[in-house]
């Protein structure tokens, strides 16, 4: 069964509602007023979940994570000494080459390119600490991914004001493109794997599997002992998507994205 969230309080119910109802008006990224905004990170997660819970209502259930700040420097740039966590919800997860997504439907689109697993058993909090070793066994498969995002319209140079703000804000996650799903993946080396990122065939950025946290599996794992810190799981069927090999992407109308990441393949998105 999977993990079931505490219930919050009064006040971090109103952040979560707070934060829903300044996406549905389209309002750039702010903090929360000072009387809703969160003390800690613990209070940035419950306020987190109370925001994906209302998207939940329209896009199903929590069927994955995201991470990001993968790298010392964009921890730097917010001034946060850790990754953090969003969660995917089941319809925007997309599958295939064939998506397509409307830049109008973003206050600033943002894609990233990623590798993505999919879970092939459960990994229960209660069974918490995991290892690299132990989180492998539970991967399915792995495969290219496009992270979407949206910033909406964020003042980069004041985010260290509002650190906490990204992990209440689900981490900008708005979804992920798939590519497709290889499940004899273990043969591949993903530290020194090579991803390529291109948009209208111009290559725009290129990375290493060891650019997030060292190692994908090693940004696993941290998913993993993450989630169960806050009593969590990640279970069969569950999509992660590991951080940005390369620096994010402002694609617009028009644009075709395509990341290639080595033996894992492709994945391509089309942006209208």
């Amino acid at each position: 069964m999977r993990g079931r969230r505490a219930r919050a309080t009064p006040r971090i119910e109103r952040a979560g509602q707070w934060l829903f109802e300044a996406h549905v008006k389209r309002e750039p990224f702010a903090p929360l007023p000072a009387e809703l905004a969160p003390s800690d990170m613990g209070e940035a997660y419950a306020i987190q979940s109370q925001y994906v819970g209302r998207l939940a209502e329209t896009r199903g259930p929590v069927v994955g994570y995201k991470i990001a700040l993968t790298t010392p420097a964009m921890r730097a740039m917010v001034g946060l000494n850790d990754s953090i966590a969003g969660d995917m919800l089941e319809s925007t997860i997309h599958r295939g080459s064939g998506t397509r997504v409307r830049a109008a439907d973003y206050g600033r689109l943002i894609v990233e390119f990623e590798v993505g697993f999919e879970m092939g058993e459960d990994l229960p909090a209660v069974d918490a600490p995991f290892t690299r070793e132990r989180v492998a066994r539970s991967v399915a498969a792995a495969m290219p991914a496009l992270e979407l995002a949206d910033d909406r319209n964020a003042d980069y140079a004041r985010l260290k004001e509002n650190a906490l703000m990204l992990a209440a804000d689900n981490a900008w996650n708005e979804g992920a493109v798939l590519g497709m799903a290889v499940r004899d993946w273990k043969g591949i080396n993903l530290a020194a794997l090579t991803g390529t990122a291109s948009i209208n065939g111009k290559t725009v950025g290129e990375g290493f599997g060891r650019d997030v946290l060292g190692h994908p599996l090693d940004a696993m794992t941290w998913i993993a002992n993450h989630l169960a810190s806050r009593g969590l799981g990640l279970w069969r069927g569950d999509v992660v998507i590991t951080g940005s090999l390369v620096t994010s992407k402002f694609p617009k109308a028009g644009d075709v994205v395509r990341f290639e990441a080595g033996a894992l393949g492709a994945v391509e998105l089309a942006v209208e």
